[in-house]
């Protein structure tokens, strides 16, 4: 008999309702009485799972009654109408077959556990409920990020994770060497022959790409040694950076827009069940937001415009931080931008150029460059992009303000030289959309392996 999983069992119910099934799986829970059980069952295939049901006439009784939560199993029923949840039929057991076994220590036992608990057990956290939602979107929206740009004509990118560059720098980088810890640094010694660290970013590469192909993604993790212990940092996370020729920051903004509303319209579509739990889990509101995203109207304001609208709203006090021109916004800033004065998603660009990267287009003002931050309801800023400085003098200007080296960087200043154009690129970082889309508000808990300081479990 061939066996099926229960995400067919539940998109075939109608079909196969009266026929026999052969399913595999685990035991979530194990409910016995005298002369019946119930198992909550799961494959991992889909997110509402039949529940198998047997009774004394089964097989082996005695055998299946002894089963442990946790448990690995085979089972042979019939699938028949469930009267607890209409939409997800149940399997009526002659037959289970213990595969693996499952000690009486497990865990997992049926009770809520603490998402800090989980995460000492990472291994097995991704068989609760809450984590086959997660990482069930995790997967969703990352094939719904290569869909949108294979069916727009992207080019996918694999730019180095090994770089001797800084793209933003910050010099939070994470030193890649052979050399032995503690000893004197020898750069003719090294691997390398210079120093090199982890990527904290695949643009610069993939602008090169850009040159060549006129539309171009990458979508791979990136690392920054960030000391930090927020819910929102992480030392290994994931990034999406497409790269754009011919394209200026107006345009740049209507492909961050449509892009968003793509990945969310996606994710509500194919995640309808994950996100019922999750609206639960978090306390409601999270299906309202990621429609009223979908179907709103993103606003764009200058930075100026943005500083003015926020120090007319702090006359009276209502922030904690006061809203300076040239200087960056706090996140109840952002809050008030989104939330009450706009009501929508808001893009905020040409920002002061003192608190930007060096790549970045010089406007004309001299004061600020075409950058823009994607800030969106209910978490801030989700996308940071630029149009890129294309005149060979004026990067070469910037960068040494910056004390940025140009004959390091002689590959990046020539792409200026050799058939230069317009161009323009976004960076988002995935967990911040999982963040969004699920309402789980902890980097740790939408990556399946988090590290963060001082921690590099599994």
């Amino acid at each position: 008999m061939r066996v099926i999983t229960t995400r067919e069992l539940k998109e075939r119910a109608g079909e196969l309702r009266g026929q026999e099934v052969c399913l595999q799986g685990w035991i979530r829970n194990h409910r016995k009485q005298k002369n019946m059980g119930f198992i909550d069952f799961f494959d991992g295939t889909c997110f509402k799972n039949p529940q198998v049901v047997y009774d004394s006439g089964i097989e082996n009784w005695e055998e299946v009654t002894g089963l442990h939560i946790g448990a690995a199993v085979t089972v042979v029923g019939t699938v028949v109408e469930s009267y607890k949840d209409p939409t997800t039929p149940e399997v009526q057991a002659r037959q289970i077959t213990l595969e693996g076994d499952c000690a009486e220590d497990y865990p997992l036992q049926p009770k809520r556990h603490s998402v800090e608990f989980l995460r000492e057990i990472a291994y097995l956290r991704p068989r609760t409920r809450l984590f086959q939602a997660v990482f069930r979107v995790r997967s969703v929206a990352s094939m719904a990020i290569h869909t949108y740009f294979q069916e727009r004509g992207y080019l996918y990118v694999h730019t180095p994770l090994i770089t001797a560059n800084d793209a933003e720098g910050a010099g939070n980088t994470f030193t890649v060497t052979n050399q032995e810890m503690g000893k004197p640094y020898k750069a003719e010694e090294d691997f390398f022959g210079r120093p090199t660290s982890l990527a904290v970013t695949g643009q610069l590469e993939g602008e090169t790409f850009a040159m060549a192909f006129s539309k171009i993604y990458t979508f791979g993790p990136t690392f920054r040694a960030e000391n930090s212990n927020t819910k929102t940092h992480a030392a290994e996370f994931w990034m999406i950076e497409p790269e754009i020729a011919f394209c200026d920051l107006q345009q740049l903004m209507d492909v961050e827009e449509d892009f968003l509303k793509y990945l969310v319209a996606e994710v509500l579509v194919k995640c309808a069940d994950e996100l019922a739990f999750l609206d639960k889990f978090t306390g409601g509101g999270l299906i309202d937001k990621l429609t009223a995203l979908k179907d709103s109207r993103c606003a764009r304001v200058t930075h100026e415009e943005a500083i003015t609208i926020l120090r007319e709203a702090n006359k009276d006090g209502r922030f904690q931080f006061e809203p300076k021109y040239g200087e960056d916004t706090a996140k109840e800033h952002e809050k008030y931008l989104t939330e009450e004065y706009f009501h929508s998603p808001v893009f905020v660009y040409d920002w002061p150029k003192d608190i930007k990267a060096f790549y970045m287009y010089q406007n004309d003002d001299g004061k600020t460059v075409a950058a823009v931050d994607l800030l969106v309801p209910g978490a801030g800023e989700l996308m940071g992009g630029s149009q890129r400085e294309t005149r060979y003098d004026r990067l070469t200007d910037r960068m040494k303000e910056l004390g940025i080296s140009g004959e390091q960087m002689y590959w990046y200043l020539n792409l200026r030289r050799y058939g230069g154009c317009t161009h323009a690129g976004f960076g988002m970082g995935f967990e911040r959309l999982l963040i969004y889309l699920t309402g789980v508000d902890n980097i740790r808990d939408v990556i399946p392996y988090p590290r963060t300081p001082q921690s590099c479990d599994f």
